[in-house]
């Protein structure tokens, strides 16, 4: 399946979930929110929020400053 994740296009494997897609660009483990075709999923539901074809998922990561 081809997904979009961060504007870059991705094949993963059928079911692939928001927890797969997070594996498939090394995201870090904490610190990361998720969105699918513009919804946040909560972090508790990543490994259950299963993905459609051409899902877009964006990924953003924490970043502390000042």
């Amino acid at each position: 399946m081809r997904i979009e994740i961060n504007g870059t296009a991705h094949d993963l494997p059928e079911p692939a979930t928001v927890a797969d897609a997070l594996a498939a660009i090394d995201a870090p483990e904490r610190g990361v929110a998720a969105a699918v075709d513009g919804t946040v999923v909560r972090r508790a539901d990543w490994s259950r929020r299963t993905l459609s074809e051409g899902a877009v998922v964006e990924v953003l990561t924490a970043v502390q400053g000042g």
